[in-house]
């Protein structure tokens, strides 16, 4: 049976689409998988001297709450109430049940999904982007600057870094500055800096990334 065939093939059975949960019933806690791996994955390497990354390789980029997260064994991080509230404004996402895509399979199977477009930047990057601004603002970080594809990512850490009175600078790769100039607008409403990135030779591809290293954030 096509789809189509299958859709006229419809009662008038009203079903249940949408799943909504109240901002009371937010969790309050990161889940860490590490714990219930049956071994833990291997250490990153540091790219100049191909040994594992350590606390003080992570320093220049990262503020400590969130090396500590990088390193710690514990299954349940805590989420800090200056996140809780913002990540308020738009979290619980709602879920859907798929009931359409479960008959044009066939399948007996329930398919449910999530919609995250409904956050301020239009996508799931800031439950990332929210906290990453907010421990970097708690140590004293006035700016921090990344790169972009498509733009997703650097909408959501230009509007966190908003939140949290941060200066943001976002490099996007040219190929997207240029085909989507409604992207800039964003940037530009929320008062941070895009530029636009081409891609380095292979002869300056090593001293930009040595740069880029140094670059992510800068300390008062």
């Amino acid at each position: 049976m096509t789809f189509l065939a299958s859709v006229r093939a419809m009662d008038d059975t009203v079903r249940q689409h949408k799943y909504l949960l109240t901002e009371d019933q937010i969790p309050t806690t990161w889940y860490n998988i590490i714990p219930d791996l049956p071994a833990p994955p291997p250490p990153p390497l540091h790219p100049g001297t191909m040994q594992p990354v350590g606390p003080e390789d992570l320093a220049p980029l990262f503020p400590m709450a969130l090396i500590e997260q990088e390193v710690t064994q514990e299954r349940f991080v805590e989420i800090p109430g200056g996140v809780l509230d913002v990540y308020r404004q738009w979290r619980p996402t709602p879920l859907f049940r798929a009931h359409r895509l479960e008959q044009a399979l066939g399948t007996p199977a329930r398919i449910y999904y999530k919609y995250e477009g409904v956050s301020p930047a239009g996508s799931h990057k800031p439950n990332t982007a929210v906290p990453q601004a907010y421990y970097n603002a708690a140590e004293g970080i006035r700016k921090l600057t990344t790169e972009t594809g498509a733009g997703q990512w650097g909408t959501a850490l230009a509007f966190a870094c908003a939140l949290y009175g941060m200066e943001c600078e976002v490099w996007q790769v040219g190929a997207s500055y240029d085909s989507k100039p409604y992207r800039r607008g964003r940037w530009a409403s929320r008062s941070q800096r895009l530029s636009r990135w081409q891609r380095p030779t292979r002869t300056s591809a090593t001293r930009w990334a040595q740069c880029s290293t140094t670059s992510c954030c800068t300390r008062p």
